[in-house]
């Protein structure tokens, strides 16, 4: 029997983006807190901080994995940051601090990244990948900055801001994969999963 139609992904995140996102695929999953620690070394690249993040987010759910379940499944990680100017912008503490991310960025292009990864339950096979997406933002006035910062859309996304909600009219333009500035890059992620006998197509 084809295993692209048994297996289920298990998805280390509690992000709502991304649970809709992996909804849209139409395969069986479920949601598992990967709980970790998110600090990472300041020497590391944009690069290797999403793709360090979103391996460590996944290997945590399949550590914690009964032995005895039903481990017929992929666990997909995932971490997204902002980049601007080479400083890495994460999730603003606090509305201030949100206003002062979207001050930086009005007017001016910057680069999401967002790491995906896949580890068999089965085996611990274990497959680390990345996307990058430039994103430009309108000028905004001070008005309009501190009018979506006091909005909450952006408190718990890098680089303080919602491109799917009303952060859309923030943003002027994107080069590359728009699901990346989301939070998950679908086209890499099937691409990912064709690795595991999961095709989604």
């Amino acid at each position: 029997m084809d295993t692209a139609y048994l297996r289920r992904i298990i998805l280390a995140s509690t992000s709502p983006r991304r649970r809709e996102l992996i909804a849209s695929l139409a395969i069986p999953f479920e949601v598992v807190p990967s709980h970790t620690d998110e600090s990472y070394e300041e020497t590391l690249s944009p690069e290797q901080i999403v793709q360090e993040l979103a391996g460590r987010k996944a290997d945590a759910v399949y550590r914690g994995l009964d032995p005895a379940g039903d481990r017929n499944a992929v666990i997909v990680g995932s971490d997204t940051i902002v980049v601007r100017d080479g400083d890495v912008l994460g999730k603003p503490r606090d509305v201030q601090e949100a206003a002062d991310m979207l001050r930086s960025l009005q007017g001016r292009d910057h680069v999401v990244y967002t790491g995906v990864a896949c580890v068999d339950a089965l085996t611990g096979t274990r497959l680390v990948d990345y996307r990058a997406t430039t994103v430009t933002m309108k000028a905004l006035s001070e008005t309009q900055i501190q009018a979506y910062a006091r909005s909450w859309e952006g408190l718990d996304k890098a680089g303080a801001y919602a491109i799917q909600g009303l952060g859309a009219t923030i943003v002027t333009g994107i080069k590359g994969c728009y699901f990346n500035v989301v939070g998950l890059p679908l086209s890499l992620l099937v691409d990912m999963l064709e690795d595991f006998d999961i095709r989604v197509l």
